[in-house]
């Protein structure tokens, strides 16, 4: 089976994001051909000069099924008028638009919501990382929720690393934010807030972006607390990698979140208010002081979430594609 992943290619730092490069990897690994088309330029201009590129790599390479992701790589794949299935993975603000605030959603973004709606007729199945993002998809006969998967082996737990203490005080504790602070969906100012509201000069906030993903893994395994902030997100990859690390993790109550954390120890949901959010960072503190690690990769098996469980779920879904296009 030869798939071909359609995906943005404007990042300075990768043709492919990391958490799509990965679920490609995943489905290698269980037997199947991946082909990669990234696609450059940005906005829907962008990806519209991408259907005639496709058409070209298209006569070229031939494959079985296009797997899109986000609603405007469909676009691109749609128009393209390959014949081929196309199967389309809903990133989340393709389907819910861009958050600004609590409930406020930019008003530029939400041709993409329109969008999302219109191009669920042209494609054979649509992949949903999250019930919230489901509630988008009104052709619920071709929708089915799957989150990404983690690659298990790629978080492992450690001492705490050089590489971070470098950047710190010994004695301070370590509150991780691993977001852009200038993107106003993360949301980093209540992270600040909620912390000047504590009043403790032992506590530092890190907030690395951008750093590689090797990076990453090293401050989930070295920080006391990951918070997650956002005004809104579908099933985060950094949450269920933290968890695969074991790192004690506070998030607002967004997408899957409450899902994820079920009763798990060590995981704190909260809403935005900022006391709220102080409280439970000063709880999750505790926790990682008196017990240092979380059961949150056990979670994460238990759910199902490791990459090979999900990329026999997409396969499953690809074979099924398949049979009903023959």
């Amino acid at each position: 089976m030869r798939v071909l992943f359609i995906a943005g290619g404007n990042s300075k730092n990768f043709d492919i994001a990391p958490f799509i490069k990965a679920q490609g990897e995943s489905l290698v690994n269980e037997g199947v051909e991946i082909i990669y088309f990234p696609i450059r330029g940005k906005g829907l201009k962008g990806y519209l000069n991408g259907v005639f590129q496709l058409r070209r790599f298209l006569r070229k390479n031939p494959i079985d099924i296009i797997h899109a992701h986000y609603t405007l790589s469909g676009l691109t794949a749609v128009l393209a008028l390959s014949g081929k299935p196309i199967v389309l993975s809903l990133m989340g603000t393709d389907a819910y638009g861009e958050y600004i605030g609590e409930n406020k959603i930019k008003f530029g973004s939400q041709y993409l919501i329109i969008l999302t709606y219109l191009i669920q007729p042209f494609v054979k199945n649509i992949i949903c990382k999250s019930e919230h993002i489901q509630t988008y998809v009104y052709l619920k006969n071709r929708s089915k929720i799957i989150p990404n998967g983690i690659l298990l082996q790629s978080f492992l737990q450690s001492v705490k690393t050089r590489v971070i203490k470098e950047h710190s005080k010994s004695h301070q504790k370590q509150i991780l934010f691993l977001g852009d602070k200038l993107d106003p969906r993360k949301n980093y100012k209540l992270v600040e807030d909620a912390v000047r509201l504590i009043g403790s000069n032992d506590i530092q906030i890190l907030a690395p972006y951008p750093i590689p993903h090797n990076e990453v893994v090293e401050y989930l395994n070295s920080v006391d607390v990951l918070v997650v902030p956002s005004f809104m997100e579908g099933s985060p990859n950094l949450v269920k990698e933290a968890m695969a690390c074991n790192c004690p993790v506070v998030a607002t109550n967004v997408g899957d979140i409450a899902w994820l954390f079920g009763n798990e120890l060590g995981h704190f949901v909260t809403s935005f208010n900022i006391e709220e959010v102080s409280e439970k960072i000063k709880q999750a503190l505790h926790f990682s002081e008196n017990y240092h690690k979380t059961m949150g990769r056990d979670r994460i098996l238990e759910l199902g979430l490791d990459s090979k469980t999900i990329a026999k779920r997409i396969i499953k879904l690809y074979i099924n594609v398949l049979d009903k296009n023959n």
